[in-house]
């Protein structure tokens, strides 16, 4: 392991080493809420193999990334409920490539960023359609 993985962020959150709210995880991803969600069930797909940026990222595992993608997008819409998940590729927060799945209704504005805050147990029930859709 790289010193690079052994900093990075995600690589410790899917080793549990740091706390989080886990959507999803199988052999290859971890989904999980985003600390500072710009709406209700803003999460964060990441690859659990460590690659800094999209384009470094084996091909297989960008397409296999944007299908798994897909699917929490649809149950995003299905169960939380809105109208489309917006998702951003941005890569400079963390070093470890990663989409942003953030959940839209048609009237949001989220063009101030303002982070939202979760009333107690909010995330837990969030997390708990979502998986129970997948």
């Amino acid at each position: 392991m790289t010193e690079q993985e052994q900093n990075c962020i995600f690589c410790k959150i899917i080793k549990s080493e740091i706390p989080s709210f886990k959507i999803y995880e199988d052999d290859k991803f971890f989904c999980f809420l985003d600390i500072n969600p710009l709406s209700k069930g803003h999460s964060l797909l990441i690859p659990k193999e460590h690659h800094v940026w999209m384009n470094e990222t084996p091909d297989e595992l960008v397409a296999e990334t944007f299908i798994m993608t897909k699917r929490i997008m649809n149950m995003m819409i299905k169960e939380i409920p809105c109208d489309f998940v917006q998702i951003q590729i941005i890569g400079k927060d963390v070093p470890h490539f990663h989409i942003h799945l953030i959940p839209r209704n048609m009237s949001d504005d989220l063009s101030k960023r303002q982070i939202v805050e979760y009333i107690d147990g909010e995330q837990d029930a969030i997390i708990s359609k979502i998986k129970n859709a997948l």
